[in-house]
């Protein structure tokens, strides 16, 4: 097949793109590289992703629909991954007209030239942050998300408000994966473990909020990813689906602290901080959903994950990557 990928310099996103390049498929990549976090990082995987056979790049934003348009027009794509969108919490309380112009202007474009070009199925990023301040755990598809406590996740669910309506209107299937803490080699330096990483290496305390007292379903990126290919080629799935893709499992968050300590054979210097705006004290996918219907199985534990990107991560900083 022909598929568009967006935010293909992403994490998640240059990820999927190698994954389907490997599956034998063609794959169009959008990206904006915008200046969220340290360019260079985007473009050094974007560099990979240019060298393979089946690949083109295309630089531009979700926001310009003329664009996106001519895009849609030149490639007739099989399926759309719509992994591109303005990430992060804490960013939204001081930014939020970037979430304005990429998480719904820019979902919106995606959505009309699906409509106008007859994209059969579109699968797109939404994220555990829908459920808000949810007290039942584990987070289930069918929970009410009425009570979002950040900007960022009320434009998710926005997002999968927006794609119920163009299913409902038009027909064409629309996927939605609620992504549950993805981290992982190349992930992004907005994110705790590599924050916490770095100060580690250059021998800083960390910020630890809550006083620690948080846990997190994190989910290592190779599983993230086997859940997106199902989201985009699995048989049977209803017209309009949202599928939460986590590892099952929470952790504490002094356990990855911990674990992060070990890989670097670094004891962590810690200032505990009160809970921040927008943040939650837990996230627990159940993903009994996505293994049924997308064959989704996570298979890989914290400590492994966190060992994996260690690995990369010390080899990234000896490069200059820091």
């Amino acid at each position: 097949m022909k598929i568009l990928v967006t935010g293909a310099a992403g994490f998640i996103g240059s990820y999927t793109a190698h994954a389907l390049l490997d599956a034998g498929h063609e794959v169009v990549g959008l990206d904006n590289f915008n200046d969220y976090y340290p360019v260079r990082l985007k473009e050094s995987r974007h560099e990979r992703l240019e060298a393979r056979p089946g690949y083109e790049g295309v630089r531009g934003d979700l926001s310009d629909y003329v664009l996106l348009s001519a895009l849609f027009e030149k490639h007739e794509f099989d399926r759309v991954c719509h992994l591109a969108a303005q990430a992060g919490v804490r960013y939204s309380l001081q930014n939020p007209f970037a979430y304005e112009e990429s998480n719904l202007a820019g979902h919106l474009n995606v959505l009309e030239c699906c409509r106008h070009h007859n994209v059969p199925r579109l699968v797109y990023a939404s994220s555990s942050s829908v459920y808000g301040g949810n007290k039942k755990v584990p987070f289930s598809e069918t929970d009410a998300v009425d009570h979002p406590v950040s900007l960022y996740a009320a434009t998710k669910k926005a997002n999968e408000l927006m794609a119920h309506s163009y299913t409902h209107l038009y027909g064409f299937h629309t996927v939605g994966l609620r992504f549950f803490t993805v981290y992982g080699p190349e992930g992004r330096p907005d994110m705790a473990y590599w924050l916490f990483s770095d100060a580690m290496l250059q021998g800083k305390p960390i910020k630890v909020f809550n006083h620690g007292d948080m846990k997190r379903d994190f989910t290592y990126i190779d599983d993230i990813v086997q859940g997106v290919l199902g989201a985009l080629f699995s048989e049977g799935l209803e017209p309009y689906e949202i599928f939460n893709l986590g590892n099952n499992q929470p952790e504490l968050l002094m356990d990855m602290i911990r674990y992060l300590g070990d890989a670097l054979g670094i004891e962590p210097q810690m200032e505990m901080l009160p809970m921040q705006a927008g943040d939650v004290p837990v996230t627990y996918a159940e993903i009994e959903k996505a293994r049924a219907k997308l064959g989704y199985q996570p298979c890989t534990g914290l400590q492994e994950g966190l060992e994996r990107f260690v690995t990369w991560f010390v080899k990234y900083r000896k490069c200059g990557g820091a």
